[in-house]
């Protein structure tokens, strides 16, 4: 891999730092969640916005990319703390170990990173304010009454476009389920 990688010119740039990099933040998560399950869905999490804010990186290389994407995935843990209301899980050094070490396999990875190619897919055929609106509240965590501020909107209709944009985003998905 190149430290010259045009993030925001190649989709494939951006998979091939997803299966690099999807490891290493899914062993961060695992020793700080309490299931596996979590971090997996954590690790959705921090990708999709990490690919949804794309347009905000503005490092270069990979070594800046790692530290943006570590970065998220730390904001995205503390906003799990802070959202389950639970404490860090602190174990014996052995058990920390042991968690370090496991990681997804190959078939979990490339059936993660097949989901974040079809969710990318439904995203970007999304109307211009539906991916507006998951850009602000999934990725930049900002509140209806925020989002609706920048919009000039009320935080009921910010609601409602939520609403009608998950409904289109899962309509998208099971369609191409089908």
């Amino acid at each position: 891999m190149t430290n010259n990688l045009d993030l925001t010119q190649s989709e494939d740039a951006f998979s091939v730092l997803y299966e690099t990099l999807a490891p290493r933040v899914y062993r961060y998560l695992l020793s700080r969640t309490p299931t596996a399950d979590i971090a997996e869905e954590l690790v959705s999490t921090i990708f999709l916005r990490a690919f949804t804010a794309l347009s905000t990186f503005n490092g270069s290389g990979q070594t800046a990319f790692q530290g943006w994407i570590m970065t998220i995935a730390h904001n995205q843990l503390a906003n799990w703390y802070r959202d389950t209301g639970r404490k860090p899980i602190l174990g014996s050094l052995e058990d920390q170990e042991s968690l370090a070490i496991t990681t997804p396999s190959a078939e979990t990875l490339a059936e993660k990173h097949e989901q974040l190619n079809e969710l990318r897919a439904a995203v970007s055929s999304l109307s211009g304010s539906q991916q507006s609106l998951i850009t602000m509240k999934y990725t930049q965590g900002l509140t209806n009454a925020q989002i609706g501020n920048r919009l000039n909107k009320t935080e009921g209709a910010i609601k409602q476009l939520n609403r009608r944009t998950l409904k289109a985003l899962e309509a998208i998905l099971d369609s191409d389920i089908q």
